[in-house]
């Protein structure tokens, strides 16, 4: 489970080809888990019983702990926390085993552990053969907090980045690093923009508790949660705001604010437009509208959920992880772009994330 106190997290799911050709020339499934999403489900905290479930695309084929069934002896770990997908393989982020398993991402078989290095890692992104994995070191130590360069071709972390509190989404783009400041177990404002030639950090300010990003041409949109009604003092509660960043010059050019009361989540953009959540409601928002929508697309009560805790769009439709009770297995649904239910499997503890082969 996440032990993060200021917000529910997401992971963004990434749209990858379903089918490749091989060296022969024959074009087909790469794996038994090729054309299809795999979920990530965290369980608990301290519990060890993470896992990966596979859904087919066209949702004929379901298995609610396929890394299991493919290796047997070879636990996923404790809390899983985010996958990144690299040429052919899959790196697993375990927080609370502060390890990252590697995997074929289109069978699942095990390659390697990679257990040195790392020290509370959270989030993963890939630049020029090296991995960089956001890391917050002792979560109650605001000093300690790291950007972990892995070389993918040793399996070695090679170097560190020290950063400010709290880093946990990061991105790529150009051979720049942009990593979201939460802040741990405090409240961040900051993006970290990282050259990663030379690692030189520079930051720049947003709203407060910056959870998810996406790149839009050479913008960087970051939507920020804002400080939760329950904050204690002297802090307060604040509005969330989705913010744009030019990448040119690294200046925010606006920042459209959200009501006090309405704490965003889950950041994604398709085809022209945003989409976002807000507690058990979805949201879309035309990219260049300058005003943030007041009415949802649709809610998910319906299906009883309190807060949506993952979220993805993909092949025109929208993805919902509900952790239900945080202890018992979850559930995934599926919906149409305007809100129509379609589909529902029940998963694994704690969905965390959507990441579509």
């Amino acid at each position: 489970m996440n032990v993060k106190k200021i917000g529910i997290l997401i992971t963004l799911g990434g749209l990858f080809l379903t089918a490749c050709t091989n060296d022969d020339g024959i074009s087909g499934p790469l794996g038994a888990y090729d054309d299809g999403l795999l979920i990530l489900n965290q369980g608990n905290f301290g519990g060890g019983n993470s896992s990966i479930s596979y859904w087919s695309n066209d949702f004929s084929t379901f298995e609610l702990n396929a890394f299991g069934s493919v290796n047997p002896s070879v636990p996923l770990g404790d809390t899983a926390q985010d996958v990144g997908f690299y040429g052919d393989k899959a790196y697993v982020v375990v927080n609370l085993s502060n390890t990252i398993q590697v995997v074929n991402r289109y069978t699942l078989e095990h390659l390697t552990t990679i257990s040195t290095g790392l020290s509370n890692p959270r989030y993963i992104a890939f630049s020029n053969g090296n991995a960089y994995v956001t890391n917050w070191g002792d979560a109650e130590n605001d000093q300690d907090d790291y950007i972990a360069v892995l070389n993918l071709n040793s399996n070695t972390v090679t170097t560190t980045i020290p950063v400010a509190e709290g880093p946990e989404r990061i991105l790529e783009h150009n051979n720049k690093l942009y990593v979201a400041h939460m802040g741990g177990y405090n409240f961040g404002n900051t993006i970290s923009v990282i050259q990663t030639g030379s690692n030189a950090v520079t930051s720049i300010e947003v709203g407060d508790v910056p959870n998810s990003m996406v790149l839009v041409n050479n913008d960087l949109y970051v939507l920020c949660g804002g400080k939760p009604s329950w904050v204690e003092e002297p802090a307060t509660e604040t509005s969330g705001s989705l913010v744009q960043v030019n990448l040119s010059t690294n200046t925010v050019t606006s920042a459209l604010p959200f009501l006090v009361e309405n704490h965003p989540s889950n950041l994604v953009v398709f085809e022209s437009k945003f989409y976002f959540t807000v507690n058990s409601d979805i949201f879309s928002k035309i990219i260049d509208a300058n005003t943030i929508p007041s009415t949802p697309i649709f809610s998910t009560t319906a299906q009883g959920i309190y807060g949506v805790y993952s979220f993805a769009i993909a092949n025109n439709k929208i993805f919902v992880g509900d952790v239900a009770d945080y202890n018992s297995n979850g559930k995934v649904y599926v919906y149409s772009l305007s809100g129509t239910l379609e589909n529902q499997q029940i998963v694994g503890v704690i969905p965390g994330g959507f990441y579509f082969n």
